[in-house]
C-alpha cells in the first residue's frame, strides 16, 4: 500500500504537490540553472562576504528564478490571501525596506530589478524565508508565536537583509559549487570501485566529498547568519522598532528549541540559534532600559488570527473557541494579561465563526470588545475588531450588519475594507445595487494595482453575480495572469473573445479582453525567447 501511495505522489501535477514540495522544486530548478555557467570554470573559489556576485549571478536573474518558484507558489491553496493579515505584515514589512534603502543597504539596481514582497503561508510551524529576488514568505505560526511586532520586526528584518546582502545569490552560487564536488567525488567512487572492485573505497570516496560538500555549505550560512543578525539589527533599529525585539525573539526561540525534533520550528534548521548569536543581540542592545512597545494590543489580535487561520481543521477550531477559559477576569489581569485575554476572545470569535456557531461567535467577539475597553481602546484594535463584526455578520448572511460594522470605516481606502465590503455584496440578498458599487470600486482598485490575484478573484465573483459574463471571464484570465500563469491566462481570454461573437455580447468589453489577449501573447514570447535564446523548441511551454 504504502508503494502505490508513493507511485501516486510521483505521478501527481506539480499544482497538485503540497507547498514545501513546490518550493524545493523551484529552489532546484533554480540551482540547476545556475549550476551551468560554472562548470567550464578551471578554478573555483567560494565568494567572501561583502563581494559582488554579479558576475555570477546578476539581479536579473536572481529575481527570474524568484519569479519561477513564485509561479509554483501562489497556485497553492496553502498560499494565503488574508487582507488583514498581509496588511498587518506590509505594515512592519514596508518600515524595514525603507530603513533598509536609508542606510543604503538597497542599491538602485536592486531597488529597481527586486520585488521586495511579503506573503503568507497557511502554515502552523515557526518559519520564515527569503526567495531569490526580493520575495519573503512568513508562515502563520511564526506570527502566532510573537507577542509584540518587534519581534516580527526582528525575523523580517533578517529575512530583508538575507536579500539586501545578496546571501540568496552567493548561497546558489556556493551551493552549486559544493554538488559539484559532491559529483567529483561521487565519479572518483565509481572509477575507484570500477578499477578495484572494492566497494569499500566506493562509498569512502563518496562519503568523504559529500561530507566536505555539506562542511562548506555550513560555514557559509554561518556567515550568512552572523551578518544577517548585525545589518537586520541596523535596520530594524532604524525603522523605529525596538532593539529588544530580537533578544527577546532569540529567548523565545531558545527555550523552543527542544521542540524542534517535533517539526515546529523549521525556522532554527535553516537559521541555527546559537549561543553566539544571542550573546552578541545582547551585547547590541546594551544598557538599554526594556519599554513595554506599543501596539501590544493590535498584534494580539493578528497573532490570534493567525493561530485561527493556519490549522482549518475542525479540531483544532473547536481548541480554540474554549481558548479563553480561565482567563475570565481582566479587572484583575497582570501588566499584560489583558493583552492576552483580548487575543484569546477574539480567537474564540473566529473559531467559532469558522464553525458556524453564531451564538458562541456574538458572545467571544462582545466579551474581546468589552476586554478592549478596560485595557485601553486603541484606533487600530477597535477597527480589527469591526472587522471581524463585519465577518461575523456575512457568515451568517446579514448583509446590512456587516455594512453597519464597517460604517466607522467608511473614510479608509484599503484594500482590507473594499475585499471585505465585495465579501458582504455576494451575499447581500436586497438588490444588486451593493454589489454593483463594490465592483465599480474593486474595478478601479485593481487597475492600480494589475498584480492583486486575490482583487481580480473577488471581482471576477462580483461580475458573475451581475450577469456580466465577458467581464467575469476578463476578471478570471487576469487572475491567472497575476499568478504568473500565463498560458491559463490566455486560454480564459480566448474563451472570452469566442463569447463575444455573440449579438449580446458588450464589444466594448470584447475590446479590451482582445487588447489584453494580444499583450499577453507578447510577453509569453518574450518569455519564452528569454528562457530559449537557441529558439524556442516545439511545444515548449512555459514553466
Amino acid at each position: 500500500m504504502k508503494h502505490k501511495e508513493k507511485t501516486r505522489a510521483l505521478r501527481r501535477r506539480p499544482e497538485q504537490l503540497p507547498l514545501r514540495s513546490r518550493l524545493m522544486a523551484g529552489l532546484l530548478a533554480a540551482l540547476v540553472l545556475a549550476t551551468g555557467p560554472t562548470v567550464g570554470r578551471a578554478q573555483v573559489n567560494l565568494p567572501t562576504l561583502g563581494d559582488s556576485v554579479s558576475a555570477d549571478l546578476d539581479v536579473g536573474a536572481e529575481r527570474r528564478f524568484g519569479e519561477q518558484i513564485m509561479r509554483q507558489i501562489r497556485p497553492d491553496p496553502d498560499y494565503l490571501d488574508d487582507s488583514l493579515l498581509l496588511e498587518y505584515v506590509q505594515s512592519i514589512w514596508s518600515p524595514l525596506v525603507q530603513a533598509a534603502t536609508r542606510l543604503g543597504n538597497i542599491g538602485d539596481e536592486t531597488q529597481d530589478h527586486f520585488a521586495w514582497e511579503t506573503f503568507l503561508v497557511r502554515d502552523k510551524s515557526v518559519n520564515a524565508f527569503a526567495l531569490p529576488g526580493g520575495f519573503v514568505g512568513v508562515h502563520l505560526g511564526l506570527i502566532a508565536m510573537t507577542v509584540s511586532a518587534d519581534e516580527l520586526a526582528s525575523v523580517l528584518g533578517h529575512e530583508l537583509s538575507h536579500v539586501t546582502q545578496r546571501h540568496i545569490a552567493r548561497r546558489i552560487i556556493g551551493d552549486s559549487r559544493n554538488s559539484l564536488l559532491a559529483t567529483a567525488g561521487m565519479i572518483a567512487g565509481l572509477i575507484i570501485a570500477a578499477r578495484s572492485g572494492s566497494v569499500d573505497g566506493a562509498n569512502a570516496a563518496i562519503v568523504g566529498s559529500q561530507a566536505a560538500a555539506a562542511a562548506a555549505s555550513l560555514a557559509f550560512s554561518r556567515d550568512m547568519e552572523r551578518e544577517a543578525d548585525r545589518v537586520g539589527f541596523n535596520v530594524m533599529n532604524q525603522a523605529g522598532f525596538a532593539p529588544a525585539g530580537m533578544l527577546s525573539m532569540f529567548e523565545r526561540m531558545e527555550q523552543a528549541y527542544h521542540l524542534m525534533d517535533s517539526g515546529n520550528y523549521p525556522y532554527l534548521r535553516s537559521h541555527p540559534l546559537t549561543s553566539e548569536r544571542i550573546g552578541d543581540a545582547r551585547t547590541r542592545m546594551g544598557t538599554e532600559a526594556f519599554v513595554r512597545p506599543p501596539g501590544l494590543a493590535v498584534h494580539a489580535l493578528m497573532a490570534a488570527r493567525a493561530k485561527v487561520l493556519m490549522d482549518p481543521r475542525a479540531e483544532t477550531w473547536a481548541q480554540l473557541q474554549n481558548l479563553d477559559a480561565g482567563v475570565r477576569d481582566t479587572s484583575t489581569a497582570a501588566p499584560g494579561r489583558g493583552f492576552e485575554q483580548l487575543g484569546a476572545r477574539y480567537a474564540g470569535a473566529l473559531a467559532s465563526i469558522k464553525m458556524r456557531d453564531f451564538g458562541r461567535a456574538e458572545n467571544a467577539l462582545r466579551s474581546a470588545e468589552l476586554t478592549l475597553q478596560l485595557i485601553g481602546s486603541e484606533p487600530q484594535s477597535a477597527r480589527m475588531l469591526s472587522y471581524l463584526r463585519a465577518e461575523l455578520a456575512q457568515a451568517k448572511g446579514q448583509a446590512a450588519d456587516g455594512f453597519a460594522a464597517l460604517k466607522p470605516l467608511a473614510a479608509e481606502r484599503s484594500r482590507a475594507l473594499l475585499m471585505q465590503r465585495a465579501q458582504l455584496a455576494m451575499v447581500d440578498s436586497r438588490g444588486a445595487d451593493t454589489a454593483r458599487q463594490a465592483a465599480d470600486d474593486l474595478q478601479t482598485f485593481v487597475s492600480l494595482n494589475p498584480k492583486d490575484a486575490g482583487a481580480w478573484a473577488q471581482l471576477a465573483q462580483l461580475w458573475e453575480r451581475l450577469d456580466q459574463p465577458l467581464r467575469a471571464v476578463r476578471a478570471h484570465g487576469e487572475v491567472r495572469a497575476a499568478m504568473g500563469d500565463l498560458n491559463g491566462a490566455i486560454d480564459r481570454l480566448r474563451s472570452g473573445l469566442r463569447q463575444s461573437r455573440s449579438r449580446e455580447a458588450d464589444q466594448i468589453e470584447a475590446a479590451v479582453i482582445d487588447s489584453r489577449l494580444r499583450a499577453l501573447l507578447y510577453e509569453r514570447r518574450q518569455l519564452l525567447a528569454e528562457l530559449y535564446p537557441r529558439g524556442v523548441p516545439p511545444g515548449a511551454e512555459l514553466p
